[in-house]
């Protein structure tokens, strides 16, 4: 018998060999028929995979996100399938699951896919799925995997072999289809029930620009069919907030390829949003005792070697810049945090200074694969709101509880009230991915545990997620559309201060280590605002909003007055324009609207005569005419 521990922390007698499936079934058969796949001391299982020794185990369905990823992982070898039987000869890279869907990298040799092909795919797909057929893990010796794919002579798997030991290699079968994979993988085709190809375009093998350029085939499926048509629903109305088109037409930013892929240019309406996110984060973290620093946007490459930057990131980093000077190299900064500890590191410190809260809006620099670039919200250069808090071991919890608080005041103020925090640690599979002994990661780990349980947070914990430096809170708000998003950071660190030998002189005159928190309520600006745009669809909070209202004459001979106007609501901090253009009112309102202004303040005869303005609010109709005092009064009232 072996014992099964819950995540509830109930511990039941099973006998060895026992399934997630039969577990589940044993509870209720309800649940077995939900369930997708399992997770077994942490790492995820299909559901049918005997387990022979004690072991922690939760039950993943289509609630969970590890049972999501099942499915469309399950779903790729699914259209891999169907592929295969409409293609014979087709060769397959790497088919993943990702956020949303996912997709299968593919070879179709002298063939073109094109969006043309999808449905004739998604047909054969329901017809595969409906077969029933159970996905089977194989366990398989190299030498007879190397055999049959070169009896395929697919290229492609006999590559990724190459890296793969005798021993740990897995063929998971289903229908007609036989693929490379660890797997896991959901019980049967039949649970995919509604499916839709979404595009196709192409992807280097391997993400390597210098390698085979195949056909992505990106796709998505549900267990029912509303599910699906919700979805594609709101795809289209994403469409609409797609912060691209909309940061074009109201003249946000830019991008130009003089300039290169992925920097973003940021235009004067675009530069005003920007400052006052900045102002609006400068002004809380001054009441937080914060010390803004500037610091270079390159630095030696040997900070970053010694901060483990270099070796983590270094092929995601610029090259190296080469000085006159034989073997001297900098870096593009691609993180702020060795500066900082350089800062700390600058003169000697006393326990009295801690804590220590430097702050920065620094620009760092990654180089992302052209193909993964996307708007704001994946850039090659981008500013983050970052800060370091240097602090003693005693001071942790106070200051990461701080900084809740800061991040909470933050998602708030921007209209993301309701929030989950997932609590990243390391994958206890691949130690090779962190730095740090195992005690200092013991240590940072329940002390972000410890904080996120006293602060009452609704929390999820995911293995794998922390940062090579320390594990990791962060922020998942969900936006108008539901979809889920991670804005803000919070990291305590052990690591960086060990590396830098940062030190500070303790009440007990001895020298001591300190510990130093990383935070960043927006993350990086560019991709906060890329969110921002698409949750409010380009219609910001007022007090956010470049240009709050339009003053619209209804003819030339008004416009002195409107500029007259325009002059006295600037005393009163309102920002806005005169629209003196020769065009009608009705097409001056139309164009607002389009601009998404929230206030148009309309001037004719009446209002001159009166020193008014007639109020309309874009969504909300007219609000009539209001003397200028009594529309600064009405105004601050919206804010």
């Amino acid at each position: 018998m072996i014992n099964i521990t819950f995540p509830d922390g109930r511990v039941s007698q099973y006998e060895s060999g026992v399934t997630a499936m039969q577990v589940a079934s044993s509870i209720s058969e309800g649940l077995a028929r939900n369930v997708l796949s399992a997770k077994v001391n942490g790492e995820v299982w299909d559901a049918s995979r005997p387990i022979h020794h004690d072991a922690t185990l939760q039950l993943l369905t289509w609630d969970d996100k590890d049972g999501k990823a099942t499915f469309w992982h399950s779903s790729a070898h699914l259209m891999a399938e169907a592929l295969e039987a409409i293609f014979p000869g087709v060769k397959f890279g790497a088919g993943p699951p990702i956020e949303n869907g996912f997709y299968y990298d593919v070879d179709p040799g002298d063939r073109k896919l094109g969006e043309d092909d999808l449905a004739r795919i998604e047909q054969k797909m329901l017809e595969l799925a409906r077969n029933k057929s159970d996905y089977v893990r194989r366990e398989v010796p190299k030498a007879e995997a190397i055999a049959y794919f070169k009896e395929k002579g697919d290229e492609y798997k006999l590559e990724l072999l190459e890296d793969l030991e005798d021993g740990t290699i897995t063929f998971y079968e289903q229908g007609n289809f036989v693929d490379l994979c660890r797997g896991p993988h959901i019980p049967n085709t039949d649970k995919i029930k509604a499916i839709k190809l979404l595009k196709v375009g192409g992807a280097y093998w391997r993400n390597d620009e210098t390698r085979n350029q195949m056909t992505r085939i990106t796709g998505i499926t549900f267990p029912k069919q509303k599910e699906l048509d919700e979805y594609l629903h709101m795809l289209e109305e994403a469409k609409k907030r797609d912060h691209r088109k909309l940061g074009t037409e109201l003249e946000l930013f830019m991008f130009s390829e003089r300039v290169g892929a992925g920097l973003p240019i940021w235009l004067p309406k675009g530069t005003q949003l920007r400052e006052r996110l900045t102002n609006f984060l400068k002004e809380e973290q001054e009441k937080r005792g914060y010390k803004l620093v500037v610091t270079p946007h390159i630095g030696h490459k040997n900070l970053y070697v010694t901060s483990g930057h270099y070796e983590k990131y270094g092929k995601d980093s610029f090259q190296p810049i080469h000085t006159p000077r034989e073997g001297e190299e900098f870096l593009l900064k691609p993180m702020n945090c060795p500066h900082h500890c350089e800062i700390f590191a600058n003169r000697p410190r006393s326990y009295k200074e801690l804590p220590l809260r430097i702050a920065e809006f620094g620009t760092v620099y990654r180089y992302e694969q052209s193909g993964e670039l996307h708007g704001l919200s994946r850039v090659r250069g981008f500013t983050q709101d970052d800060a370091h808090i240097f602090c003693m071991p005693e001071q942790v919890k106070g200051e990461f509880l701080n900084v809740l608080d800061l991040t909470r005041t933050v998602l708030s103020k921007m209209g993301f009230a309701e929030f989950t925090a997932q609590i990243s640690l390391r994958d206890p599979n691949n130690p090779s991915k962190y730095i740090g002994s195992d005690e200092v990661w013991n240590i940072a780990e329940a002390a972000i545990i410890d904080a996120a349980k006293e602060a009452n947070l609704n929390t999820v914990t995911v293995l794998g997620e922390a940062a090579f430096y320390g594990p990791k809170l962060d922020f998942m708000v969900k936006d108008a559309l539901g979809r889920s998003w991670q804005l803000g950071t919070i990291q305590v660190d052990y690591n960086l201060p060990n590396r830098f030998e940062l030190e500070y002189i303790g009440p007990d005159n001895q020298a001591h280590r300190p510990v130093m928190i990383h935070r960043a309520p927006f993350g990086s600006m560019e991709r906060f605002i890329s969110i921002l745009i698409e949750n409010t669809a380009g219609k910001f909070p007022l007090w956010l909003t470049p240009d709050q209202y339009a003053l619209l004459p209804i003819s030339e001979r008004y416009v002195d007055y409107c500029t007259d106007i325009q002059q006295q609501l600037a005393k009163f901090d309102i920002r806005g324009f005169v629209d003196d253009r020769n065009e009608t009112i009705g097409r001056k309102i139309r164009d607002t609207e389009i601009k998404k202004v929230p206030i148009m303040l309309i001037v004719g005869e009446k209002e001159a005569e009166s020193n008014a303005v007639s109020v309309r609010l874009q969504g909300d109709g007219d609000k009539g005419s209001m003397s200028i005092e009594l529309f600064v009064e009405y105004f601050k009232s919206l804010l």
